[in-house]
């Protein structure tokens, strides 16, 4: 797999160790992680399958926590994907590359001030949250932490055990107050489900909803936010974040969001 000199000087092979489907779309895959492979929790690794006489690379957020002994990744199989075709065939033991860079400053080291973490995620978005809520690091740094995870469907609501299981049981121990609130866009909460919110991420927002089910003002003042998924919802996300004097966070300028598209 690295017989080239220079993809053996960029990458590294690794094993899958276990994969789990949460629906027919949805998988969460772990492998072996070199021991001097490093990250901070909502970075994203380079993965590579091999493709005839070449490789194909596609980013994965990491959610697993960076103190975990093993790489974990969450994703969704896309009809013709070039990489996602071959990686729906992966079985436990196979192998695949590991670029020995991680990358990616959708990290919340980024800001410096503020009170409340707002995560805003759609669909396999949700993954860097997942890293981070396994991490010591926003427990200690944040007062409250809010995380909207927007499908289409509920089936498409994935760690929903191990989230709630935050909620009662932190990674340390804190006064740190951690919500999740859940929406689909398709169709509302049915029989049997549990209770969500229904509607785009957007329009709870604008018509004051989503601030109301977390008990938090989203402002400038005490707000921090970090979108991931949907570039629409990014973009859109942006326009409102804007008309509350939002602004994004970059080095020279610090901010109050930072963001990361999925497509």
């Amino acid at each position: 797999m690295l017989t080239d000199p220079k993809l053996a000087e960029k990458a590294t092979v690794e094993t899958v160790t276990r994969i789990h489907w949460w629906s027919d779309k949805l998988l969460t895959f772990t492998t072996t992680r070199p021991s001097n492979y490093s990250f901070v929790a909502g970075q994203y690794a380079r993965l590579g399958l091999p493709d005839g006489d070449s490789v194909i690379w596609r980013a994965y957020s990491m959610t697993s926590a960076p103190s975990q002994e093993e790489l974990e990744f969450y994703g969704i199989i896309v009809p013709g994907g070039l990489f996602t075709t071959r990686l729906k065939s992966l079985k436990e033991g196979d192998r695949l590359l590991l670029d020995k860079q991680s990358f990616g400053f959708m990290t919340p080291d980024r800001f410096k001030e503020g009170e409340d973490l707002w995560m805003l995620s759609t669909g396999t978005g949700i993954g860097p949250y997942i890293s981070m809520l396994r991490d010591a690091y926003v427990w200690q740094k944040f007062r409250n932490l809010v995380l909207v995870h927007c499908v289409r469907h509920a089936e498409e609501f994935a760690y929903e055990e191990e989230l709630d299981q935050l909620i009662r049981q932190p990674p340390v121990p804190t006064s740190t107050r951690l919500q999740i609130i859940r929406s689909t866009t398709r169709e509302p909460a049915a029989a049997g489900e549990a209770p969500h919110l229904h509607g785009r991420m957007t329009t709870l927002l604008e018509n004051g909803e989503l601030e109301k089910v977390a008990g938090l003002s989203l402002n400038e003042a005490t707000s921090r936010v970090m979108m991931c998924g949907n570039p629409d919802m990014i973009e859109d996300m942006r326009k409102l974040l804007h008309q509350r004097g939002l602004r994004p966070d970059r080095r020279a300028t610090p901010g109050q969001f930072v963001t990361e598209n999925y497509w």
